[in-house]
This record gives structure tokens, sequence and C-alpha cells, in this order.
């Protein structure tokens, strides 16, 4: 009787340790690593897999692996949360068009300019590329941590609030032309 009420206490465990990943939702964080529990490195199937969702193209073509750049979605999930794929790994990750998705730190799209100071001290503030059609900023956080020093986190403004922002490894996530 002992032995099977042992049993019995290890399904639970090894059923919590299958379904642990958080999935995709309007309340995701993107950090400088990722998104949840998708993280950069990861194929299309791996991050499909944490993500609760399958990652799809954006425009219903077939995914691209074996591309320098491409981007995907999630299927079902937050809308506005786009994944770049180098080489089809998770280089990348874009949030726009989405207010409620927020970095670890609650920053997020139509946040000022001011609030992005306060949540990231120090943070590089240049013009966008674009300025002269946009008034805009790019507002780069630059981690002191060496082990995070091939990741950013970016937000593009439009001189005064947040449009849009992205994580990702470099150099991949400072590309402005997404693919070219």
């Amino acid at each position: 009787m002992t032995f099977s009420i042992a049993a019995l206490g290890i399904l639970p465990l090894t059923s919590l340790s299958v379904n642990a990943y958080a999935r995709l939702t309007n309340q995701s964080k993107l950090s400088l690593r990722g998104i949840e529990s998708v993280r950069f490195g990861m194929t299309v199937a791996e991050a499909s897999k944490v993500a609760g969702t399958q990652l799809v193209s954006l425009n219903g073509s077939p995914i691209q692996t074996k591309s320098s750049c491409f981007y995907v979605k999630p299927k079902t999930g937050p809308s506005g949360v786009e994944f770049m794929l180098d080489n089809g790994r998770i280089a990348r990750i874009d949030v726009v068009k989405n207010s409620r998705v927020t970095t670890l730190k609650g920053a997020k799209i139509g946040d000022s300019e001011a609030r992005i100071k306060s949540l990231y001290p120090g943070i590089k503030v240049t013009p966008h590329k674009y300025t002269f059609q946009t008034g805009g900023h790019y507002m780069t956080f630059v981690p002191k941590d060496s082990a995070d020093k091939n990741y950013r986190l970016i937000f593009e403004t439009d001189g005064s609030r947040v449009s849009q922002f992205r994580s990702g490894k470099l150099p991949q996530v400072e590309l402005v032309e997404r693919c070219g």
C-alpha cells in the first residue's frame, strides 16, 4: 500500500514538469533573454512547445528555417508579438501594436520616454533613423552584466511615447529594417 501511495505522488510531479511552461498571453513579459519560456536560440518547434501555441509565418507562407531573416508569430495568444528567426532560431522578439505585453519592469507601448528613463536609468537615447518622419528616438538598454553583453532591449518612440519595443541578440536586435 505504501508503494502505491508513493507512486501516485510521483504522477502529479511529472505532469507539473511537463506543463510548467508559461504560455504566451497578453500578460507575458519580455526580458533580455526572451519572452516567458521562449528563449533566444530556440528553434520554432522548441519555442512553439514552450509557448503553448504554434508559431506561424506572418503572411501564411511556409516557415523559412534556412533564411538569414524570417518572422513568425503565435497562431493563438497575444497579437502584435513577432519573432525574428535567424537560420531557424529565435534571435529577436518585437512587440508591436500590443500595449498589454510588457517588459519585466512593466514598460509598454504608450509609455512616455520619461517613464522608460525612470525604469531603466542610464538608458541610451539616440535619434531614430527616420527622425525626419517620426521625430522619434531609440532608447537602448545595454545590460551591465557581462553574461548579457550580447543582448539589448530597444524602445522606439515618436519623440514622446513608445510606439514599439524589442529584445534580442546582437546584431539582429539593432536591425532597423527588420529583415531588410
